[in-house]
């Protein structure tokens, strides 16, 4: 354990324990986080996933779902994290030569933001991707699981730089 844990780590108490947050004196402001993440595969499995035919069926409408229901639950996944009143889930799937390409949007109105459901929904997205297609390809890699825009609260807008990520359609 820390013996001068930082005040800047809000997650850390004087002692150096993990703590939530108290966001009860927070107002509810409008809150959007978007996330991504990249399942790499071959390009037979993108024509069979875009072409429906994988064995289980349609592994973009369940990695969708999947992910809708894993950015409900996550508080239920990381530790401190605050569950929230989500107003809006989507996520949108890409097929590119090499990859398909998850963007999750998340929204709600609430005292914090709402980061770690859309990067949770992407990256169970992918996961659930990786289960669908695991008959055909077991060397698919889940990669680029990241943040790329915030908006609400006192710290502002967040825009990810762009990163070019090869594949592409």
């Amino acid at each position: 354990m820390a013996k001068n844990p930082s005040s800047r780590l809000s997650h850390i108490d004087r002692s150096g324990r993990a703590r939530m947050v108290d966001v009860s004196g927070k107002p509810a402001t409008s809150r959007r986080a978007v996330a991504e993440a990249l399942v790499r595969v071959s390009r037979r499995t993108v024509e069979m996933i875009s072409t429906g035919g994988l064995p289980k069926g349609n592994a973009i409408e369940t990695a969708r779902l999947a992910g809708i229901m894993a950015a409900k639950r996550t508080h239920e996944l990381i530790p401190l994290c605050h569950q929230l009143p989500i107003t809006h889930v989507s996520i949108e799937a890409e097929c590119l030569d090499d990859a398909v390409r998850f963007v999750a949007e998340v929204r709600c109105s609430g005292p914090t933001g709402v980061e770690m459901e859309a990067l949770t929904a992407a990256a169970v997205a992918g996961l659930a991707l990786y289960d669908m297609i695991k008959a055909v390809e077991r060397e698919a890699v889940i990669e680029g699981v990241r943040l790329l825009a915030k908006e609400g609260g006192k710290s502002g807008p967040y825009r990810a730089r762009v990163r070019h990520s090869g594949g592409g359609s």
